[in-house]
């Protein structure tokens, strides 16, 4: 089993996998934004939407606010997350209309 250094320190998944757009397994490079989230639905195929909270600051009241985002991401069947766990994705090219980051690495279930 060959697997490539991606570039960061995440856990090397322990399956092995023969998807073209696995980073660890397959070609494809990884580079740019590092998001961690939950993942909200993995009903398609290879492919999760991971859901993001993050505080946004607004200057007129010096205050923040909670905002979310949901972002698509490629989930290769080394690392197959379902619905709850939480992730960390990271960004590539893009691989479809709507999807450009892949699931690097599964950090555990939600409480």
């Amino acid at each position: 089993m060959v697997v490539r250094n991606i570039g960061i320190d995440v856990k090397v998944p322990r399956k092995s996998c023969d998807d073209r757009y696995c980073p660890f397994h397959g070609v494809l490079p990884v580079r740019g934004k590092v998001l961690d989230g939950t993942v909200s639905s993995s009903k398609m195929t290879r492919a999760v939407t991971v859901e993001r909270d993050y505080f946004h600051y607004v200057k007129k009241y010096m205050r923040y606010e909670k905002r979310r985002s949901k972002i698509m991401a490629h989930n290769p069947p080394c690392i197959d997350a379902k619905e709850g766990d939480k992730v960390k994705i990271m960004e590539c090219r893009p691989l479809s209309k709507a999807i450009a980051f892949v699931v690097v690495e599964k950090t555990g279930k939600e409480e």
